[in-house]
């Protein structure tokens, strides 16, 4: 008696396919650390050895002992813990107003809060130099002007510490408003009207009842405000060096001038790293807590106050914080762009096409720069991506037991300010081992590092929507993981990501930080030309430039939400 075959039952047989996932999750963690560990290692063998390669602390001692290297540590702990409060100050009402009252107009000021967001703190800190300069800004400029004062008496002076503090929260409050605003919506309606029942107010409910239940969010958000302010290079580079005090990051980019003390710069870039990586932890600890996490009411029971007569006060607020941060600063850098000078006012006498001109047909680095630009970009945006979409798929799905520790490997990046990777990758890639400095390979490695936590966050959450069930069939009819990926999952996924795709793109082409250490006269991006023209003080082709990046960055936006073959999906701060 024959048996009976699969093939002669006519029951399907499954072939037997070589599965790729295995040799890819090992690929993606020597990539991965690669770009992370080869960095850090680089800085630590900088920081304790000295010229002759010997091991030393003299370094760690020079930061204790030297006042020029202790005082910067102080300004930017001072400076960045102000920031957070000043941030919490203008996000906290401002999200209550948009999440829990009927003012109207509340998608508009999402927009507007976004569009800040999407602003590069730089190009807002040279917005505001045009602005509030204390001889040539154009607030002083209408205030002489009203009260007939001298050429030199000024109201405002953005180049203070606390000029810096409000120029840099303008465009970290973004990330306050955004977990405020969540945790707002998800405030138990029951418990504000138990208190409206027994006699309580609007301020007593907000103060007793709503503030508490929120103060989580409130206190993550500061912090992430806190350390996008202590990371920072661009804002104080362009507002506290003219007024002759260095932060910590301006500092480590001084000490690579010349002559170039790269032992001192590493080991001054190690404890910005610590905190760094502490204030992370204390975030994460804080959104985690059980208080957090079970906060929400009923879906859709959002409750919606009527001010009363205190709507005018709100949307005086309102226009005032929106004002300050969005539309003064957008319409100082489209009159700079448009006039001869700063200060005179932009009337058909004085409109001209000039800087437009010069910027695109007579300067000559801005064609490579944008060239540079745009590919690094693109670039950037489709290998992260890429990446971030396999890891993402590999850790979520447990593929093995070492999965959780590729998660770990894709958002270690996060914990890395971005002028202390620029100080590892000038070590790494400058030796005559891995020539790479001056190529634009090193500025993708460098984007690459800092842009994947983003992409890998987005499309590890996008994964959990997804049912393991659809995956489960395609390996029951003999597919691998991989063609499972490519044919099932990615094509559902899709929405995210173009998302993910948009937000590297878009954090690629503003980056400042790290890429100040990084680039040469080949390969020079938009960002440090706008950097460049600043200490030129060509604030008309900055803001040409400026405007540019920003439409760029709006559009990519705008068709990420609005292309019918996304679905709708949003883009937005998810840092952190």
């Amino acid at each position: 008696m024959t048996a009976i075959t699969g093939i002669d039952a006519g029951i399907p047989t499954r072939r037997i396919t070589f599965d790729w996932s295995r040799p890819i999750f090992v690929l993606l963690t020597v990539i991965l650390a690669v770009l992370v560990v080869l960095p850090l290692g680089w800085l630590g063998y900088y920081a304790v050895t000295d010229q002759t390669g010997s091991l030393s602390l003299a370094n760690f001692r020079a930061l204790v002992t030297d006042a020029t290297l202790r005082r910067p540590f102080i300004v930017a702990i001072t400076m960045s813990l102000s920031v957070g409060a000043m941030s919490c100050v203008i996000a906290v009402p401002l999200a209550w107003i948009v999440a829990r009252t009927d003012m109207p107009g509340r998608t508009v000021v999402r927009g507007l809060v976004m569009a800040s967001f999407v602003t590069p703190p730089f190009l807002g800190a040279i917005a505001w130099e045009i602005l509030a300069a204390p001889n040539s800004g154009i607030i002083n400029a209408v205030y002489r002007w009203l009260f007939g004062l001298d050429p030199y008496e000024y109201l405002v002076d953005i180049y203070t510490l606390s000029g810096l503090v409000f120029a840099i929260s303008c465009y970290t409050f973004p990330y306050v408003f955004t977990l405020v605003t969540n945790a707002f919506e998800r405030v138990p309606t029951e418990l504000e009207e138990a208190s409206a029942i027994l006699g309580g107010g609007l301020w007593p409910t907000l103060r007793k009842v709503t503030i508490p239940l929120v103060l989580p969010a409130m206190l993550a958000g500061s912090l992430i405000a806190i350390l996008q302010a202590l990371t920072m290079f661009g804002s104080p580079a362009i507002l506290a060096l003219p007024a002759n005090f260095h932060v910590i990051t301006t500092k480590i980019w001084s000490l690579f001038q010349y002559p170039p003390k790269p032992g001192l710069a590493a080991a001054a870039a190690l404890p910005l790293l610590l905190v760094t990586i502490l204030l992370l932890w204390t975030q994460r600890r804080i959104l985690g807590r059980r208080g957090y996490t079970t906060l929400g009411g009923k879906s859709g029971s959002v409750r919606i106050t009527v001010l009363g007569r205190w709507k005018w006060l709100a949307l005086g607020f309102t226009v005032l914080i929106l004002s300050l941060t969005v539309l003064m600063p957008y319409a100082a850098l489209v009159k700079t762009a448009l006039t001869r000078t700063v200060a005179e006012p932009l009337t058909l006498e004085s409109f001209t096409l000039h800087h437009i001109w010069f910027v695109f047909f007579e300067f000559s680095a801005t064609q490579l720069a944008l060239r540079n630009t745009f590919l690094l970009g693109f670039l950037t945006a489709t290998i992260g991506t890429a990446i971030a979409l396999v890891v993402a798929y590999l850790v979520t799905r447990g593929t093995s037991r070492a999965a959780p520790y590729l998660g770990y490997l894709a958002t270690a990046p996060i914990a890395i300010p971005g002028i202390v990777l620029g100080v590892g990758l000038f070590l790494s890639y400058s030796s005559p081992i891995l020539p790479l400095y001056g190529t634009l390979w090193i500025l993708l490695i460098a984007f690459l590092t800092i842009e994947m936590p983003a992409g890998y966050q987005q499309l590890s959450s996008a994964f959990k929507s997804v049912h393991v069930e659809l995956e489960e069939a395609g390996r029951i009819l003999g597919a691998t993981r991989m063609t499972t990926l490519r044919t099932i999952t990615a094509p559902l996924l899709r929405s995210n990501v173009v998302a993910a795709w948009c937000f590297v793109f878009i954090g690629t082409i503003r980056e400042l930080s790290a890429t100040i250490l990084l680039t040469t006269a080949d390969t020079k991006l938009v960002s440090v030309i706008i950097y460049d023209l600043n200490e030129s003080g060509d604030l008309g082709a900055i803001s040409v430039l400026g405007i540019m990046l920003l439409m760029v960055s709006f559009a990519v936006v705008f068709l990420a939400n609005r292309l019918p073959l996304l679905g709708g999906m949003r883009v937005g701060p998810v840092r952190g």
